[in-house]
């Protein structure tokens, strides 16, 4: 506690509420009735045959010797018992004198409060202090039912013994000899250089388990033992036992001020202690108070449910599971029974596709796990208009929400005055939080702009922005200030560097321990490794995958289902399991597992296997997965090793756009604008294709398919692993067609280039054909429209293709998304709302508004244009699913222009480069 300028100190004096005030003068005398009261409804609704419920209130009848008082109504019952108790008082005059007591006074109080604890009827009472006293009674065969601690300090005890019925009923004494029960309890020591291990308590059935536990920490009294809070899961019993100071226990004949003062002061107390020995830095994290010394971390006590001793065995894996429920990722993990394969994602996509707990009950816990105060959300929400009435052509329109339209097939047009009253009843919602330490102060509040049509998904996304900055922190504790700052803007958290600080003190020296030991050694020789088989800069090494590829292969957005272990292996062929799993399931793309992971899966196709060899992972994480023998962790403490990881590709879930699409459309609607842009590349007798936001490859591998007149193929994207995916495609099926009479016999060579569709490259100038199919709608609108200028200013290719969905169309396809699909159950609205194809996009247009970009491009630049679509017809309401612009240049390049686009510089990086073998022996 921080003190201010004054070195004096003010005791806090107890004011006693109006009821503790009446048990003070009448005890059990007093009697408290409740009645309940129905209020009639504030908002009825004249001549509506169900009758509306009012809010339930409470009134409180109290009576005592002589008199009764009634208080008025109260929604809460204890605010109705306070209240009679006030009137009581008043009634009778009664004054308050708790702060003159007399110590007399004051020791009557007490007796008076804890009398039932060592009433006959609490001692065979199903309480866990019942359960200690029953114990504390039988261990040393106390049947004169006397209870009293050392005479020199403070002490509490009955006076009279307890009745032979009542200790006989009580304490079963058992036949035979005494029984002894084995406990597996973690010893962890005060020194951060010792590692935590695993200790037996030896409890006898005649005896106190708390003897077992002095004996372990080295006292001869089990008084002397301090039991924490419960740690971990509330519905365990685990709790850690440590040595009390004498400097704890209060000497009678030390003033009675000054022992209150010890009492109730945090400050000069506390740092009275520190000095008496060294601090348990571990043990106080999971605590949340100070410990000193040694600790022992326990599962075992007395319950409501039993006599009888509860226990479970603790292990070191359960300690280090403990440790990692500490931090975000870690409470991810653990959901997921994944340790070393989850991450915490980085996106919140649906509630269908995400797995494991949610981002709210995690950030719930975390605060419990750290002692702070529950989060307090906070919502806001805002009205938005249909996108039929902003149909200004070039106007930015993003969609946050959705229309409800019904179409009208005989009429040939959508009903638009259902669609707008809809769309002008709907809101959009915003979602803030703030982290509150126990003293309420504020540490942590996040306000994002991001709107949403759901107040679920704000809230989970919300939660999600403050978990991956307090992930980031513990990733990096050493991370400045100005980083942490840096990291927090970027996530639209604002912080208190003070309060936080504070709160999270100890994390940077338990979690710092572990950091320092996550590497292990790399004792596999990259040089020996081909450079296909490797993932350069992401510590994977040995990558082999076997099978045949199917051609089913995962993409953004997809649900994957793998079978995988993880094992540690040493390089002399060493091997222990950690880690296993048949059947795990993941969304691509969302960070869900660890990049390592993702970065090779995205590689394989269904059916095929993968073996793959990495770093340690964090040392914590590595004793949290597995029971780990004496010999594996001198193995992690020598840094001899590494992790094993063996998967294989199970099942793949197509994204939620294409299976709404394949619910309505066969052949599928993504394969009909393959088909319809592969069409028209081979009527135009193009020479050279350049496919912007080529992705995985499924333009230009369905175009090695057919016979044309390419000799050149360029694709570019922003995402290096779906052009590692289609350089993989494209590579297996050029290498294998390299006769002259094969389809692609003309195709001298390909290249994948890393870069943004909206940055000139001069190496992408005067292509015959370009093509761009379903990327513009996963860019912002400003983006959309850049890439427009700089596609037909500056590539200027011969003819350019563009798609992009129909939003009017959607409502067919949600209204199509069969009961077989997942759903979102609370999208089960049937047509209420139309949402977008793809949580990906940042929006989708409708025809009036694509119709305006492409013309206005087409008078700007020099081109025709002129519209199609594949899905759906173009004269039947809404027209088609994906809606197809074709523009067509009507005049030469500018010969200065184009010699100056030449000379400029490249801003796009090489991925993957084919050329035919022919040409090199040229």
């Amino acid at each position: 506690m921080e003190t201010g300028g004054s070195s004096s100190v003010a005791t806090k004096k107890a004011t006693l509420t109006p009821k503790a005030i009446i048990y003070q003068k009448f005890g059990s005398e007093a009697r408290y009735y409740i009645e309940e009261v129905q209020e009639p409804a504030e908002y009825g609704c004249p001549g509506l045959a169900i009758p509306h419920k009012g809010p339930s209130l409470y009134r409180c009848s109290l009576q005592l010797p002589g008199i009764s008082v009634v208080s008025g109504t109260f929604k809460k019952k204890k605010d109705a018992e306070q209240s009679a108790a006030e009137m009581a008082i008043e009634k009778l005059g009664i004054q308050n004198s708790t702060n003159s007591l007399t110590q007399q006074e004051a020791s009557d109080e007490l007796v008076a409060r804890v009398k039932y604890l060592f009433s006959n009827e609490f001692l065979p009472s199903l309480q866990p202090l019942s359960g200690h006293l029953r114990a504390a009674l039988q261990r040393e065969a106390r049947l004169s039912g006397i209870l009293a601690t050392s005479e020199g300090q403070l002490w509490i005890r009955r006076q009279n013994p307890y009745p032979r019925e009542i200790m006989e009923s009580s304490i079963s004494q058992p036949s035979g000899s005494p029984q002894s029960t084995l406990i597996e309890a973690v010893c962890i020591p005060c020194s951060s250089e010792k590692a935590v291990e695993t200790v037996t308590l030896d409890v006898s059935s005649t005896g106190y388990y708390l003897d077992a536990i002095s004996k372990k920490l080295g006292l001869t009294d089990a008084a002397n033992v301090l039991v924490s809070r419960t740690v971990g899961k509330t519905s365990s019993e685990t709790r850690l036992y440590f040595a009390a100071h004498q400097s704890c226990m209060l000497d009678l004949s030390s003033d009675p001020l000054t022992a209150k003062e010890a009492i109730h002061l945090e400050g000069p107390l506390n740092e009275s202690l520190s000095k008496k020995g060294p601090l348990n830095e571990r043990a106080s994290y999971f605590s949340g108070h100070d410990i000193y010394g040694d600790a022992i971390l326990a599962s075992i006590g007395y319950t409501w449910k039993s006599k009888d001793l509860s226990y479970e065995d603790v292990s070191v894996q359960s300690y280090y599971r403990m440790l990692i429920s500490k931090i975000p990722c870690g409470l991810y993990k653990l959901s997921r029974e994944a340790v070393l394969m989850a991450e915490l994602p980085l996106a919140f996509t649906t509630r269908t596709n995400w797995r494991g707990s949610y981002p709210r009950d995690i950030l719930c816990t975390f605060c419990r796990q750290h002692r702070l105060s529950e989060p307090v959300f906070s919502t806001e929400t805002t009205p938005i208009k249909a996108p039929s009435e902003s149909p200004a052509c070039g106007k930015k329109l993003r969609v946050t929400d959705s229309t409800e339209e019904e179409i009208e097939h005989e009429k040939g047009c959508a009903r638009d005055t259902v669609a707008r009253e809809s769309a002008e009843s709907a809101v959009t919602y915003q979602c803030g939080v703030k982290l509150f330490s126990k003293c309420q102060d504020l540490i942590v509040e996040c306000f994002p702009k991001d709107s949403f049509k759901k107040q679920n998904d704000s809230i989970q996304n919300t939660s999600l922005k403050v978990l991956s900055w307090l992930n980031a922190y513990f990733r990096d504790l050493d991370m400045t200030p100005e980083k942490l700052n840096s990291t927090a803007n970027s996530l639209e958290i604002r912080f208190c560097e003070k309060n936080f600080s504070k709160e999270f003190a100890l994390c940077r020296s338990i979690h710092n321990v572990y950091q320092s030991e996550t590497q292990g050694a790399k004792f596999l020789d990259e040089n020996h490794i081909s450079m296909p088989n490797t993932l350069p800069g992401q510590g994977v090494f040995s990558l082999n995958i076997d099978g045949p590829d199917s051609g089913v292969c995962p993409s953004n957005g997809c649900l994957l289902v793998i079978s995988y272990s993880v094992s540690l292996v040493t390089e002399s062929g060493y091997k222990k399991v950690l880690e296993s799993s048949d059947e795990f399931e993941f969304e691509i793309g969302a960070g869900a597992v660890i990049p390592h992971l993702e970065a090779v899966v995205i590689q394989m196709s269904i059916g095929q296997s993968a073996c793959f060899k990495m770093d340690m992972a964090p040392k914590e994480f590595v004793l949290a997965a597995a029971a780990v023998s004496a010999r594996n962790l001198s193995l992690l403490s020598s840094k001899s090793c590494c992790l094993k990881y063996s998967l294989t590709l199970l099942r793949v879930t197509e994204p939620l756009e294409e299976r709404m699409e394949q619910a309505l459309f066969s052949p599928p609607l993504s394969k009909q604008r393959v088909e319809y842009a592969v069409k028209h590349i081979r009527e135009s007798c193009a020479t050279t294709l350049v496919d912007f936001g080529c992705g995985s490859g499924s333009l230009l591998d369905s175009l090695l398919n057919y016979p044309t007149t390419l000799e050149k193929i360029v694709g570019i994207d922003i995402s290096q692993k779906s052009l590692s995916r289609a350089a993989k495609i494209l590579h297996s099926k050029l290498s294998r067609n390299t006769d002259g009479n094969a389809p692609i016999a003309c195709v001298k060579s390909t290249i994948l280039y890393d870069g943004s569709v909206t940055d000139f490259d001069s190496r992408l100038c005067g292509f015959d054909i370009g093509t761009c199919l379903e990327v513009i709608e996963h860019m912002e609108e400003d983006q959309a429209f850049l890439f427009g200028d700089v596609a037909l200013s500056s590539f200027r290719p011969k003819i350019l293709i563009v798609s992009t969905p129909n939003y009017e169309y959607n409502v067919i396809l949600q209204k199509a998304n069969l009961s077989s699909q997942e759903e979102d159950p609370d999208e089960k609205t049937h047509i209420q709302s139309c949402k977008f194809r793809n949580h990906d996009h940042k929006f989708e247009w409708t025809r009036e508004q694509f119709n305006c970009w492409a013309t206005d491009l087409a008078a700007k630049y020099n081109y025709s244009v002129e519209f199609s679509g594949v899905g759906g017809s173009a004269d039947i309401e809404p027209g088609f699913a994906s809606q197809i612009a074709v523009f067509r240049r009507t005049s030469p390049p500018d010969e200065d222009e184009h010699l100056k686009d030449t000379d400029s510089a490249h801003h796009y990086k090489v991925i993957w480069e084919w050329n035919r073998p022919s040409t090199y022996s040229s």
